[in-house]
């Protein structure tokens, strides 16, 4: 699933272009309103496509912005303009651009001027990686060989090596994904690493091709693989029992690490069984260590909060880019709270005043909060519903507006101060009030008005 950068000055726009890309399967990895933004953004976020508008606020204009993002972070830019002069073209041609659409635009254009610019751009990488491969010593016959079919798999792996992998097997780790191209470079890693480490290692898998990888370890007995069948997860309770049986006596081996892959979770009773039974036996002091990896995409949040329960450390792929990782020195596993999106945007929608009124601390633009909260909390808030709001407080005389472009950004006036805060103070006291009690269990005193 390619991820699109957004940029364009005109909050309809970039909400129809979400809307459109999202429906058509691609996801909108963030949005920008002016030149720097965009370069900030891309940098930040690695898009794999920007949709750019040319004439923009700011002191880049979108040519200029693409012109850095091309040359610094080669990531292809398609142009979505309503300026369609020579002048305008010439300009854009000289950044060579993957595309150039006109407003207005339909569906059908905008897919097929990413689908092309994104086979143009991973061609010219697969050109020039081969190039690379064709000049670079040594790598003979059977070496390059295996270059060429390894490919561009992996080349993702030493960013999540060096962020999210550092000494895995110091516990138990549970890895949440829900892409192949995500898991697969990591499962080689922890194999290897594993491998490396001595003792036994154990890979249990639904679906797999990273045994050819491994042939000689897997023949020496260094590595034990096993393919989990479908409905058959529970047999693996008798199989870890014979595994960390191997571990005590004075004969024994010395450690077990393993990589437990839950692809299917139609079982998953079977799956937390197994994740209790791993859990316990480290608790009783037995040296076993490594990776539970569960496909999340066919589950619940109860599911997910069940599977943490006890886990150390948690990875989650959100994204091919995108990973977040909690561990227990940093942030308590325990803590992790999962909420189903739809209870967030209820929340947000019936609740919508104290989180706008939360985001006027700075001046700050109607466009600009529609998307911070659509950045926090996935929540599309129209543009119309923000704007009637902050014209209310603007004829009270709590916001003021002054013009920066062609933005127009709202503040606080010394009176809007005191409301926000007087109005802020109020819904924590109410939403404290609908939960019983404040973070510490103490009774509440309303809030004192002055």
């Amino acid at each position: 699933m390619s991820r699109i950068l957004v940029v364009d000055d005109e909050a309809i726009i970039t909400m129809q272009l979400e809307e459109r890309l999202t429906a058509m399967g691609y996801t909108v990895a963030g949005m920008a309103a002016s030149g720097e933004g965009a370069i900030d953004k891309a940098r930040r976020l690695k898009p794999d496509l920007l949709l750019m508008d040319i004439v923009m606020p700011g002191k880049l204009n979108g040519i200029e912005a693409a012109r850095v993002i091309m040359e610094e972070l080669d990531i292809p830019v398609v142009f979505v303009t309503s300026y369609a002069d020579d002048a305008i073209i010439e300009q854009a041609k000289q950044v060579r651009p993957y595309g150039y659409i006109v407003k207005p635009f339909n569906e059908l254009e905008i897919k097929a001027a990413i689908e092309v610019a994104l086979f143009h751009k991973n061609a010219d990488r697969e050109t020039a990686r081969l190039s690379q491969v064709a000049v670079t010593p040594g790598l003979p016959g059977k070496e390059t060989a295996e270059n060429e079919e390894l490919g561009t798999a992996y080349v993702d792996l030493p960013g999540v090596k060096t962020i999210l992998l550092q000494d895995i097997f110091t516990d138990i780790v549970l890895f949440l994904y829900t892409e192949q191209t995500v898991k697969d470079p990591v499962f080689k890693f922890t194999i290897e690493e594993g491998l490396k480490k001595g003792g036994r290692n154990f890979f249990a898998y639904h679906r797999s091709t990273l045994m050819k990888y491994f042939l000689k370890e897997i023949q020496k007995e260094e590595l034990v693989t096993r393919r989990i069948k479908e409905r058959e997860e529970f047999l693996m309770l008798k199989l870890l029992e014979r595994c960390t049986g191997s571990l005590e006596g004075t004969n024994s081996v010395k450690s077990l690490r393993i990589l437990l892959d839950f692809s299917d979770t139609e079982m998953f009773a079977d799956i937390l069984a197994v994740k209790n039974l791993i859990l316990s036996k480290k608790e009783s002091g037995l040296p076993i260590s490594g990776m539970i990896a569960v496909n999340m995409a066919e589950i619940d949040h109860n599911q997910i909060q069940k599977l943490s329960e006890g886990i150390p450390k948690i990875i989650i792929s959100t994204g091919k880019d995108t990973m977040l990782s909690f561990a227990r020195r940093s942030f308590p596993a325990e803590s992790v709270s999962v909420v189903p999106q739809s209870t967030i945007d209820d929340v947000v929608k019936k609740s919508l005043e104290p989180v706008v009124l939360s985001l006027l601390e700075k001046p700050i633009s109607g466009y600009d909060i529609v998307h911070e909260i659509h950045n926090r909390y996935n929540v599309l808030i129209p543009q119309a519903r923000i704007y009637t709001f902050l014209y209310e407080l603007q004829e009270k005389g709590y916001l003021e507006m002054k013009s920066s472009g062609k933005s127009k950004l709202y503040m606080p006036t010394d009176s809007g101060r005191k409301y926000i805060r007087q109005k802020l103070g109020e819904f924590r006291f109410v939403f404290r009030h609908l939960m019983g009690e404040d973070m510490h269990g103490e009774s509440i005193a309303p809030p004192e008005r002055k």
